[in-house]
C-alpha cells in the first residue's frame, strides 16, 4: 500500500495499523499513481492545543474518506504521544471501514495490550470503566477486553509486591537438540555445535558472578529466577550443576519467590538433571510439547513423539516439582482444530498447573517461512483459541499474563493460564515490563525500569554463543550501564 504523509512522519504507528488490517500488504512511499488501488493519504494539521487529522483511504476499489480531532495537552513528550495516538486511530477507522472487520485487539498493536488496563485501574478507575475504555477508546473486541482485565488485574496485584531494590534474573541457554520450524532464535544445534557448550557455560558462570556481585554493591534483590533458551536442559547435569551454584553463590536468594528452568523438550529431559534441579532448589519446570500430535511434531522437525512426551511428564511428576507448565501452539504445520482440541486435553489430563497457549507467528528466518510449509488459516486457528479459553477455565485454571507478536495467525495473542496460587511471577513481571530484568548469556536483552514510570532502557548481549565467549567485555559493560542505572535511580530519590 502506498502511503502519503502531510504534516508527520509517524511512520510506525500507521505501518503497525497496516499490519493488522491488511495482512500481506507492505508500506511504499512512492507518489500515488492514475491506476493505483491501494494507497492512503494521511494528513495533519495541528491549531493552538489541538490537531486534525484526516485519512484518505483506497483499497481495492473501496474508499473512505475519514476525519477526526484530537485536543493536545501536557509536556511536549505527552502531545507527541497524543498526535499517534490520533493518526493511529483515524487511519484505523478509515480502514475497518473499506475492510468491514475489526481485529480482536482494535486498534492496539504493542506487544502486551493488557497495559492500558492495568494503568488504568492503577489511577483509580473501576473494572468496568477499565474495560469500557477497551471497548471504547481502543476498538477491543469484547472477549478481548475481558481476558484483557483479568491479566491486567493480575499485573497490577504483582506490581504492589515489588519494591524498588527488586528486580529478576534471566538466564538464557541458546542451544536445543534441532532448530524446530517455526523458531528464529539465535539458537544453535548441540550436535552441530557440542564444542561451543563448554565455554559457553564457563563465560555464562563468570559473567553470572560478576553481575551477582552488581547486584549486591547496589542493595538490589532478586525476586524471581528464570532459565530458558533454547532449550536449557541440553546442557548436562554437571552443567546445570554449575550455572545453577553459580546463581545461589552470586546472589542473595533470600528474597527469590521463585526459581524456574525449562526442561523444553523431553529428548533432553534425565532423571539426573531433574534431580540437580530439584537440588538446587527450582520450584517450577516447563515441559513444552507444543503439540501432542506425532504427525505435527515431524513436521516441525522434533524428533520426539507424544509418547515420549508422556514419559517424560512422568519422570517430572517423581520429582513433585511444585509447578509445571506446558506449552501449546495454535496454528502449526499440519495441525488442524480437532488435533489441537486432543492436545490440549491431554495437556489438561497430565494435572499440570500452568498452561500456555501461543499462536503461531510467521518470524523471519523461519523454516515454515523460507520452506513455505502449509499452515491451518486464521479461521483454524480462532476455532483452536475459542476451544481453549472455555476448556481450561473448566478445568480450574485462569489467564494471568499475555503478549502479542508481530506476524501472528488472525492477529490474537499467547496466554498464559494457570491454577489459583500458580501464577509464574517472571512472566508477569518481563511482560507487563514491571521491574527491571538482568539477563545473562548469548543473545541476553537487559531491560532497566523506572518503576512507576513508562520509561524503559535496554543493553543487549552479543547473539551469538561464540562471540559471547570471545568478548566477556561486552557484558560487563552492560553490567556497569545498569549499576549506573540505580545510581541515577538513588539520585532521583
Amino acid at each position: 500500500m502506498k502511503l502519503v504523509f502531510h504534516g508527520h512522519d509517524e511512520r510506525y504507528a500507521v505501518e503497525q495499523s497496516l499490519l493488522n488490517l491488511f495482512p500481506g500488504e507492505l508500506p511504499v512511499y512512492e507518489p500515488i499513481g492514475p491506476g493505483d488501488d491501494s494507497w492512503a493519504i494521511i494528513s495533519l494539521r495541528e491549531e493552538g492545543d489541538r490537531c486534525h487529522i484526516t485519512v484518505e483511504l483506497s483499497y481495492r476499489g473501496k474508499a473512505a474518506p475519514y476525519s477526526c480531532g484530537c485536543p493536545l495537552s501536557g509536556t511536549d513528550f505527552d502531545r507527541e504521544g497524543q498526535r499517534r495516538h490520533a493518526i493511529a486511530r483515524c487511519f484505523f477507522l478509515a480502514a475497518r471501514a473499506v475492510t468491514g472487520t475489526t481485529p480482536p485487539w482494535g486498534m492496539l498493536t504493542g506487544v502486551r495490550p493488557d497495559k492500558p488496563v492495568t494503568w488504568a485501574l492503577e489511577a483509580g478507575k473501576t473494572p468496568q470503566q477499565a474495560r469500557a475504555m477497551m471497548e471504547q477508546t481502543y476498538f477491543v473486541t469484547p472477549s478481548r477486553a475481558a481476558l484483557a482485565l483479568e491479566t491486567g488485574a493480575a499485573a497490577l496485584d504483582a506490581a504492589r509486591g515489588l519494591a524498588p531494590q527488586d528486580i529478576a534474573v534471566y538466564v538464557g541457554i541458546p542451544f536445543c537438540p534441532t532448530r524446530c520450524a517455526y523458531c528464529s532464535f539465535v539458537s544453535q544445534s548441540v550436535e552441530k555445535s557440542f564444542s561451543l557448550v563448554p565455554p559457553y557455560v564457563d563465560a555464562l558462570v563468570a559473567e553470572i558472578r560478576a553481575g551477582g556481585e552488581m547486584v549486591r554493591r547496589q542493595g538490589l534483590r532478586c525476586r524471581a529466577f528464570y532459565m530458558g533458551g533454547g532449550t536449557p536442559t541440553t546442557l548436562t547435569a554437571s552443567q546445570l550443576d554449575q550455572v545453577l551454584t553459580a546463581f545461589e553463590e552470586a546472589f542473595d536468594g533470600g528474597g527469590c519467590g521463585e526459581i524456574t528452568v525449562e526442561a523444553g523438550r523431553p529428548d533432553t529431559i534425565t532423571a539426573e538433571k531433574l534431580a540437580v534441579l530439584k537440588a538446587h532448589g527450582v520450584d517450577r519446570v516447563s515441559v513444552n510439547p507444543q503439540t501432542m500430535e506425532d504427525h505435527v511434531l515431524r513436521a516441525i522437525g522434533r524428533r520426539h513423539t507424544a509418547g515420549e512426551l508422556a514419559a517424560a511428564m512422568e519422570l517430572v511428576a517423581k520429582y513433585d516439582f511444585p509447578h509445571v507448565n506446558m506449552d501449546l501452539i495454535a496454528g502449526l504445520p499440519e495441525d488442524t482444530p480437532e488435533g489441537f482440541c486432543r492436545s490440549l486435553d491431554r495437556c489438561i489430563a497430565f494435572g499440570t498447573d500452568n498452561v500456555t497457549v501461543h499462536t503461531l507467528a510467521l518470524k523471519k528466518g523461519s523454516r515454515i517461512l523460507l520452506e513455505g510449509l502449509s499452515i491451518p488459516s486464521p479461521q483454524a486457528v480462532g476455532e483452536m483459541l475459542d476451544y481453549a479459553a472455555p476448556a481450561l477455565r473448566g478445568a480450574g485454571f485462569g489467564p494471568y499474563y499475555l503478549y502479542r507478536q508481530k506476524y501472528m495467525s488472525g492477529s490474537f495473542e499467547n496466554i498464559g493460564w494457570c491454577k489459583e496460587g500458580a501464577a509464574c511471577l517472571y512472566n508477569i513481571y518481563i511482560m507487563s515490563e514491571l521491574c527491571s530484568i538482568l539477563s545473562f548469556g548469548a543473545g541476553g536483552s537487559t531491560k532497566m525500569v523506572e518503576m512507576g514510570t513508562n520509561h524503559i532502557q535496554r543493553a543487549f548481549n552479543l547473539k551469538y554463543p561464540k562471540e559471547y565467549t570471545e568478548r566477556p567485555e561486552k557484558c560487563l559493560a552492560n553490567q556497569a550501564a545498569f549499576a549506573a542505572f540505580y545510581e541515577s535511580m538513588k539520585g532521583a530519590r
